[in-house]
């Protein structure tokens, strides 16, 4: 649906504003005056690389849309920008324990993704959190660092407890969280077999329960963790076996994205509660473990919308710290050291989805005569006097009246009793009626409930080249919002309102919701697309888990995967690049056989020479370019 031009001329500032940049970019994204996006990788004040020049890059490199990119510097700031802040509180607060952050590997397992956070991390004993063996393994292959904590969650068994208790030996710091009752008896033995005295820790289910998505491992009722009589069984035990001193760690979890800060402090003053508990029971203790938690906010708004967090990194800091020595200060117990899972705000921002839009779907106002045919049937006459006597008056009952006529009509076409061209008119008549009501119903001082939406029912279809399940899986299955907007063109007045579909073909695989300030918008404001040019956008903080939960819906495999990395003085590299799934490796996963594939048509190609459907240099030429499909990209290619 086109939009009216602004009274004064579009400027990349009014971009600014539509789009929201600066206000979840944090400072890592912004326009410059071409009108491109432009990352920064090590923030505001740093250096700026445009976009459009990344993917002029890309397109000489021959990789096509769509593409994941990694910014790594940004993923070295966000590290950095946590414990630093960390740092600063414990240092004004006068706090006598130290942070020692932990990326949990399930938000993005990534091999390259994990293997720069323990790089990055490493000034700060940045350690990992893991909840199965494999991530285990894949953990111990990358820690080089002996002080960085090994945190182990999840459901364990026997294996489970084998290898963590063979790396604790080895010297990695690591630390078996309890989340089951039954755990303690099996790592008890083992341990004992081993002949290692293991680090515990307890995961607790608090009363406190934080709102938003991803909050269900929170509360008395969660999936995980022990409940109060719980853990003291497991102090009971402990102490019969005469390893209380083992018990060092407590943890617990209120959710992946806490949007606000009172229920933060809320959950660390229980959570220390606990803490003090233990260290009463004489367990000699010395780690907190918060969870996740820190939010990201993904709309701009600052508040404490589910998408939002209305607190700064700065002020979750001071009030974690200030809420933990301010409890144990009054007991007379030692501070112990922090610490927190962010993995979502470690992440999200330093990978982004780059996809070219294919073409569009436009719903235009046709000119409508003033005098319909004699033999109109008269649904559609009585629709035409709607669109006469239309006025801002009665703009409801217009709307009412024409959604019926229009039902009528398409009921005759169904029995034969109207042509394909009355119908067709008819169409044509009821859009021209909705959009005119579109237009007038902004006059209006209180808006119909059933006109508020009107204008998502006239958006442009924009046809972009990806995969929603692949690529942003949580869009589709719990209605996440991701900043998404064009990253060129900036300086042009967008005139289309739009949703954005994918290539699947799946009324699923689509994004009809989007940021705004207010919360959130139907459509999005686009810029009309132009014959031979290609238009280019970008769905942004995608690094947290959306690069690991998708799946194969349509047989869309991964995206082409460029990671670059900024130097002091702008430049940049391009320092890995992953080839995206091609058609072979997307049928192998699903158990077919490429090579049995091309036997079997080579097969058919063979029987139809025989019956002189083609000649042998066609079937040459055919099997060629079964091959050549084998090879191909799973996505678009122009």
């Amino acid at each position: 649906m086109a939009r009216t031009q602004a009274l004064h001329n579009w400027t990349i500032e009014d971009s600014i504003e539509l789009y929201g940049i600066r206000n979840w970019g944090l400072g890592f994204f912004d326009i410059n005056a071409n009108g491109d996006v432009v990352i920064c990788p090590n923030g505001k004040n740093g250096p700026q690389i445009s976009m459009m020049d990344i993917i002029a890059g890309l397109n000489e490199r021959g990789y096509t849309m769509p593409v994941l990119l990694r910014i790594e510097n940004i993923l070295a700031s966000r590290i950095t920008a946590i414990h630093e802040s960390f740092r600063k509180a414990i240092k004004t607060l006068g706090y006598q324990g130290e942070y020692r952050g932990v990326f949990p590997v399930k938000v993005n397992q990534q091999q390259e993704v994990v293997e720069n956070i323990v790089q990055a991390g490493r000034p700060y004993h940045h350690g990992l959190e893991v909840g199965s063996k494999g991530e285990l393994l894949a953990a111990l292959s990358l820690i080089r660092d002996q002080e960085a904590c090994l945190i182990l969650n999840g459901y364990k068994d026997e294996e489970f407890f084998n290898l963590g208790l063979q790396a604790q030996r080895l010297g990695f710091n690591v630390f078996f969280v309890l989340e089951m009752p039954g755990e303690l008896e099996v790592l008890l033995t083992r341990a004992k077999s081993i002949g290692v005295r293991p680090n515990i820790g307890l995961r607790s289910k608090l009363s406190a329960k934080a709102s938003g998505h991803w909050t269900d491992s929170g509360g008395e009722r969660s999936t995980f963790g022990l409940s109060i009589g719980e853990i003291v069984n497991v102090v009971d035990t402990l102490k019969e076996h005469h390893m209380l001193d083992c018990l060092r760690l407590l943890h617990y979890h209120l959710g992946s994205q806490i949007s606000n800060i009172r229920d933060i402090r809320t959950g660390v003053m229980e959570g220390v509660r606990m803490y003090q508990g233990l260290v009463q029971e004489g367990a000699p203790m010395g780690y907190l473990n918060l969870g996740g938690g820190l939010a990201v906010d993904y709309d701009g708004s600052h508040t404490s919308f589910s998408m939002s967090r209305n607190y700064t990194l700065d002020e979750y800091c001071t009030d974690v710290v200030e809420a933990i020595m301010t409890i144990l200060d009054e007991q007379k117990i030692p501070h112990p050291h922090i610490i927190t899972e962010s993995g979502r705000a470690t992440v999200a921002y330093f990978s982004l989805l780059l996809f070219n839009i294919l073409d569009s779907s436009v719903i235009e106002e046709r000119p409508i005569p003033e005098k319909l045919p004699d033999d109109a049937p008269e649904a559609l006459r009585n629709l035409h006097e709607v669109h006469s006597h239309l006025s801002l008056r009665n703009l409801q009952e217009c709307y009412n009246d024409a959604i019926y006529y229009r039902d009528e009509i398409r009921k005759l076409f169904s029995t034969g009793q109207v042509t394909l061209r009355m119908r067709n008119l008819g169409e044509d008549i009821f859009w021209a009626i909705i959009m005119r009501i579109a237009r007038e119903k902004t006059h209006l001082k209180n808006i119909p409930r059933d006109l508020e939406d009107i204008d998502a029912s006239l958006a442009d279809i924009y046809y972009g080249n990806f995969s929603v399940f692949q690529s942003l899986p949580d869009v589709w299955a719990i209605d996440q919002l991701l900043p998404l907007m064009p990253v060129h063109r900036l300086k042009e007045f967008p005139s289309r309102q739009a949703i954005i579909s994918d290539i699947t073909c799946d009324s699923d695989g689509r994004i009809d919701h989007f940021i705004d300030p207010q919360g959130m918008k139907m459509t999005l404001d686009l810029h009309p697309l132009k014959k031979g040019e290609e238009y280019y956008l970008g769905v942004f903080l995608v690094g947290a888990y959306q690069e690991t939960l998708g799946d194969l819906h349509n047989l869309m495999g991964d995206t082409n995967v460029v990671s670059i990395r900024a130097d002091a003085d702008g430049s940049y590299e391009y320092v890995r690049e992953t080839r995206g799934d091609t058609v072979a490796d997307i049928l192998t996963y699903v158990e077919y056989e490429p090579h049995r594939i091309l036997e079997d048509l080579r097969t058919t190609a063979e029987l139809a020479v025989r019956h002189g459907r083609i000649s042998p240099s066609d079937r040459y030429a055919i099997l060629q370019a079964f091959e050549d499909g084998l090879r191909g990209y799973t996505y678009f290619e122009r």
